[in-house]
């Protein structure tokens, strides 16, 4: 649910002059409020393609709009699962290392790999016998990472792909979101029934009707005492319903994050975010995304660069390459165990060279794998970024403080359900890369893929390798 936000700021709008940032035009302010990490510190602000809602908050730890050290993104997620596991065992919740956290973020490399080795180290036993609920699309691998913080849990995430064999043990609607629709898809029909804890994992809270959306829907087929909603960013206004939600249906509700803030938005925001789209619509620089080849693509479009099959490199047999019909304790250990060798030999079939500046790229859903190899290659001494496209159109705009300034558009290459459509990567043109490794499944390995993402990553890259899952 990257992008949401509530509140309100009373009076007359405030007639800024056109030369004022964009975001001071824009009239959005974050305020901090308690203990935790500085909201305004992990978050940046950009404007949404999005009827339901103007603004878009753009997470600087979650690897999803803009390229981050893994580590850091790893890290985060961690973190938050210790915080998780403290409700659960019902203490006070840890202090985290927020200078760390803080000075990794600002791109100190020193701090990163020590703020991964702290997170690594408050890894404790397994936590009360719990699952993990991740939210697609951006939430996917923080439900992995929050999983791993407890110990190795359960974790399952929802998904917008039906996939035949799989039926539907549940599904919720997110209701501001640019595509709304998630199935839950379980491999094991029982994986969702029992009473054990129920973690809900997103990257930030706005309202959380999502949560209770999913609290309610599951709660009618498998009621539970316990639910836990965990976010990197809580900026719900005060007296929202999630908790009194969850009351209502005779439930405890524990909430978690590592920063809480306060959002106030104009009045006025509407019409302001409707002037700005149309402004920066009309400037000759790209307020949306460069749009890649949109004609049906043929089949004897040449990729470029290799291709590498993870299934050729010693993936563990029987092992998921994600959670989107779940990943339980002998799962991640088995991850675990084979990312070294994986890794070294992505990187040997893709010929990275020591120095590359490298861009590992998930595709929508598909972030955990990608997080994980690009943060083992970052472990063994490689400059690696982490990102992944989305589904959801923003503005772009190439100005100070605005968190999106650059982007690509490409048709989607997995033939989804809800019929084809735009799909986009951002931020990928702020840094030339000397590589850029595309990670996707099968599903998402097309000819739509040869002739959409591929080609418009290379004006960005000297070179791209494809790597497939098994």
């Amino acid at each position: 649910m990257t992008g949401s936000m509530t509140g309100s700021m009373t009076g007359p709008a405030t007639r800024l002059a056109p030369a004022a940032p964009l975001v001071e035009r824009l009239g959005v302010r974050l305020h901090p409020v308690g203990p935790g990490a500085d909201p305004r510190v992990l978050l940046g602000l950009a404007l949404r393609r999005n009827p339901r809602r103007a603004q878009l908050l753009v997470s600087r730890v979650l690897g999803k709009h803009v390229p981050t050290d893994p580590r850091l993104v790893r890290a985060a997620g961690l973190l938050l699962g210790g915080l998780v596991a403290d409700a659960l065992a019902a203490r006070p919740a840890r202090a985290l290392p927020l200078a760390l956290l803080h000075a990794a973020v600002g791109g100190d490399r020193d701090a990163t790999a020590a703020l991964q080795d702290a997170a690594c180290r408050a890894i404790g036993e397994p936590a009360a016998d719990a699952l993990v609920l991740g939210f697609a699309e951006t939430a996917t691998a923080l439900g992995h990472c929050v999983a791993e913080g407890l110990g190795g849990a359960d974790v399952l995430h929802s998904t917008r792909r039906p996939v035949p064999g799989f039926a539907t043990a549940g599904g919720f609607t997110e209701e501001h979101s640019h595509a709304t629709d998630h199935l839950l898809l379980p491999a094991e029909a029982g994986l969702l029934r029992g009473t054990r804890p129920l973690v809900l994992v997103d990257d930030e809270l706005s309202t959380g009707r999502t949560a209770l959306n999913t609290i309610t829907a599951l709660h009618r087929s498998a009621p539970r005492e316990r639910y836990v909603v965990a976010a990197l960013v809580d900026v719900r206004p005060p007296g929202g319903e999630l908790a009194a939600g969850v009351a209502a249906l005779g439930a405890r509700l524990d909430v978690v994050a590592l920063a809480r803030g306060r959002v106030e938005l104009p009045a006025d925001l509407a019409a302001r975010a409707a002037a700005l789209r149309a402004e920066l619509d009309a400037r000759p620089g790209p307020a949306a995304p460069r749009r890649a080849h949109t004609e049906a693509p043929t089949h004897d479009t040449a990729a470029p660069g290799p291709r590498v099959e993870l299934a050729a490199l010693g993936w563990p047999s029987g092992l998921p390459a994600g959670a989107r019909h779940g990943f339980d304790a002998a799962a991640h250990r088995a991850l675990a165990a084979a990312l070294p060798g994986l890794a070294a030999g992505v990187a040997a079939a893709a010929g990275l060279r020591a120095g590359d500046k490298t861009l590992v790229l998930g595709t929508e859903e598909l972030m955990q794998l990608p997080l994980r190899l690009a943060q083992t290659l970052a472990d063994a001494g490689h400059e690696v970024a982490f990102s992944t496209t989305t589904r959801s159109p923003a503005v772009v705009a190439d100005e100070p403080g605005y968190a999106l300034s650059s982007g690509i558009t490409f048709p989607a290459h997995d033939d989804p359900a809800d019929g084809p459509g735009p799909r986009f990567a951002y931020n990928v043109g702020a840094a030339h890369w000397d590589h850029v490794l595309v990670v996707v499944d099968p599903p998402a390995d097309t000819p739509a893929l040869i002739a959409g993402l591929l080609p418009a990553l290379a004006p960005h890259t000297r070179r791209t390798t494809l790597v497939v899952t098994p």
